[in-house]
C-alpha cells in the first residue's frame, strides 16, 4: 500500500490500526488486506469487470471489513458506493443498477438482501464476511487469499465515492463526493498526501460512531490510509462510545446531535467512569444542534467541537468552532470557500442582515449540486449555475454567521438522516384502507424531528388499524423512512389545486386543530 499505512506497517507492524469491537487488526494485517483487496479489484478492472464507471458497492453494517472494502476500492482507483444497510433488497437493487456497480460486498446482516439485490441488478461478484456458505457468494477470507500482497501502483487515479440521497419524489439520486470532501490528486500518492493534510491532520486515533454509508463516518475512515488508527463502533451506544474514547484515547470523531442527546442522558455516575480528555476535535453534522445540547457538550468535553453544516451533494458549506459558537450561540457558522451564504426573498432578491428568508449558497467554482445520472434534477437544484439551496430558511447576522430557523422543503432530518416524506406517501396511498395521506416532520426530543403519518380513511366508519398500517409499510420501505406515528384524520387541508402545504399542515397538527378519528399512535419507534 502506498506510503503512510505502509510506513506504519514497517515502523510498528504490531501496533493497533483498526478495531471494530470484535477484532483488532495491526498495521501489518491492514496493509496486507488492503494490498490484496486493491490488487484483486485492479485485476477485475483490467478485465473490464468493474464496468465503464469502475464502481463497486458496499452494502454492509459497520465492521473492519466494511472499511477495508471501501479503502481497497479507493487504492484500486474504483468508485465505491456505500449502500444504506437498512434498505430492502428492491431498494438496494435500484442503487446497484443505477450506479453501474459490478462488485458487491456484504456482511452478515445484509447477506440475504444483498444476494437478492445482486440477482435483480445482474451483479455476479459478491463477497461476504462472517456469513454461512452461500451459493454465488465468495467468503472475504477466501477472496483475499487470491490477491497479491505487492503494493498497488502509485499512478492509480483516485475516484470519488458515489453517494445516494433520498429523493423528494421517486427513487434516490446518486451524487459524487464533492471536491471539497475528496482529497483529489492526479495519482494515489498525491491523493494520500492531500488526505493526510485534511481536516483531521495532526491528530491521533479516529473514532467512528455513525454508519459508514453516511458521508462523515465514511470520509473519516479514509484516514486509515494516511496512517491514522481507527476505532469503529458496530452501532452507536452512548456508554460504549465513552468506553472506547477512554480505552483507545481517541482524538477525533464525527457525530450528529442525536448522539449528543443520548450521551448527555447517561447518569452522572456513568459519565464519571470514563476519561474523555483525549478528545481534541469532535465534528458534528447532519442537523442543527439545539443550543442547550451543544452548550452542555462543551461544558463536558471542552471547546473541541466543530459544526460542519452541509450536505452529501456539496460537502461542508458552513463551519464554526466552539469558541465562535459561544459568541454566536445557535449559529451553524460562516460560509467557507468556495461557498458564500446568501439569504433571498421569494423574488430571489438578497435581504438585509438579521432578516429571515430562503438560505442559498453560491459556489465560486460554478459546480453547485450535481446528480450524474439525473440532469433534470441537477438543473432544478441550481436556479442558476453554482447557486443552490439545502431547503432551509434562516438569516445572516451582521458578522455573516448563518442561523437556521425552519425548512421550506418537505425533507425532515431525523437523527442526522435526511428523510423525504414522499417516499412513504407514495406507498401508503396504495393501501386499500387509505384514501389520502400526508407525512410531516414534528419536533422530537432525541431525534430532532420525527415523521408522522396523517391518513384519511377510505371508509371513515372503518378506519385502517394503524399497527397493521405500520407493518404493511415496513414490508415495502426501509424502517428509518417510515413514520414513527400514524393518525387517522378527517382532513389534510388540500388546497383548490389539490396540493398540501406541509408547513401549514404541520402547524395545524401541532396546534391540535385537525380532527382525529383514532388516537392510537402505533408506528415505527426503531
Amino acid at each position: 500500500m502506498p506510503r503512510f499505512a505502509k510506513d506504519q506497517a514497517a515502523a510498528d507492524p504490531n501496533g493497533f490500526a483498526l478495531v471494530d469491537g470484535q477484532r483488532e487488526l495491526n498495521w501489518l494485517e491492514v496493509d496486507d488486506a488492503l494490498n490484496r483487496s486493491a490488487n484483486l479489484l485492479l485485476d477485475l478492472d483490467r478485465q473490464g469487470a468493474l464496468g465503464p464507471d469502475h464502481r463497486i458497492a458496499v452494502f454492509a453494517e459497520n465492521a473492519a471489513e466494511t472499511a477495508l472494502a471501501h479503502l481497497g476500492g479507493l487504492l484500486a482507483g474504483a468508485s465505491s458506493v456505500p449502500v444504506n444497510f437498512h434498505l430492502t433488497a428492491d431498494e438496494a437493487a435500484y442503487i446497484l443498477t443505477d450506479s453501474g456497480s459490478r462488485v458487491l460486498f456484504v456482511g452478515p446482516e445484509t447477506l440475504e438482501r444483498g444476494v437478492e439485490a445482486a440477482r435483480q441488478a445482474g451483479v455476479d461478484t459478491i463477497i461476504a464476511w462472517d456469513c454461512p456458505p452461500t451459493d454465488g457468494v465468495t467468503p472475504w477470507s477466501e477472496w483475499l487469499a487470491g490477491g497479491s500482497t505487492d503494493d498497488p501502483p502509485d499512478d492509480v487515479v483516485p475516484r470519488p465515492n458515489l453517494l445516494y440521497t433520498s429523493g423528494t419524489t421517486g427513487r434516490p439520486k446518486g451524487t459524487e463526493l464533492p471536491p471539497t470532501m475528496f482529497a483529489g490528486g492526479t495519482n494515489m500518492v498525491e491523493h494520500l498526501e492531500a488526505l493526510a493534510q485534511g481536516g483531521f491532520s495532526g491528530f491521533g486515533t479516529h473514532l467512528v460512531v455513525g454508519p459508514m454509508y453516511h458521508t462523515g463516518p465514511l470520509s473519516g475512515m479514509r484516514l486509515l490510509c494516511a496512517g491514522v488508527p481507527s476505532v469503529i463502533l458496530a452501532k452507536f451506544d452512548a456508554e460504549q462510545t465513552l468506553a472506547m474514547i477512554d480505552k483507545y484515547k481517541t482524538e477525533t470523531t464525527v457525530m450528529v446531535p442525536t448522539h449528543f442527546v443520548r450521551m448527555l442522558a447517561l447518569p452522572d455516575e456513568v459519565k464519571a467512569k470514563y476519561d474523555v480528555s483525549s478528545m481534541k476535535l469532535m465534528a458534528h453534522t447532519g442537523a442543527k444542534c439545539p443550543v442547550d445540547v451543544k452548550a452542555a457538550m462543551i461544558e463536558w468535553f471542552g471547546p473541541v467541537f466543530r459544526d460542519a453544516y452541509g450536505a452529501s451533494e456539496v460537502g461542508t458549506v458552513c463551519a464554526i468552532s466552539s469558541e465562535e459558537w459561544l459568541e454566536h450561540k445557535g449559529s451553524v457558522g460562516r460560509s467557507i470557500p468556495p461557498f458564500t451564504a446568501l439569504v433571498l426573498d421569494e423574488e430571489m432578491n438578497e435581504v438585509p442582515a438579521n432578516t429571515e428568508g430562503q438560505l442559498f449558497f453560491r459556489d465560486a467554482t460554478g459546480r453547485g449540486i450535481i446528480y450524474p445520472n439525473d440532469p433534470a434534477k441537477t438543473a432544478a437544484s441550481n436556479p442558476e449555475p453554482g447557486l443552490f439551496t439545502l431547503g432551509e430558511i434562516g438569516y445572516l447576522d451582521e458578522d455573516g454567521y448563518v442561523f437556521i430557523t425552519d425548512r421550506f422543503s418537505d425533507m425532515i432530518v431525523s437523527g442526522g438522516v435526511n428523510i423525504y416524506p414522499a417516499e412513504a406517501e407514495q406507498l401508503l396511498i396504495d393501501h386499500p384502507g387509505v384514501a389520502d395521506v400526508g407525512c410531516i416532520g414534528v419536533p422530537h426530543p432525541e431525534m430532532g424531528e420525527s415523521l408522522v403519518g396523517l391518513v384519511q380513511a377510505t371508509d371513515p366508519d372503518n378506519p385502517p388499524d394503524v399497527a397493521e398500517l405500520s407493518a404493511w409499510l415496513r414490508e415495502r420501505l426501509s424502517h428509518y423512512k417510515c413514520p414513527r406515528e400514524y393518525h387517522v384524520v378527517t382532513d389534510l387541508m388540500r388546497n383548490t389545486m389539490g396540493k398540501i402545504n406541509k408547513r401549514a399542515l404541520r402547524d395545524a397538527w401541532l396546534a391540535g386543530t385537525i380532527e382525529e378519528i383514532t388516537v392510537d399512535p402505533v408506528g415505527d419507534s426503531a
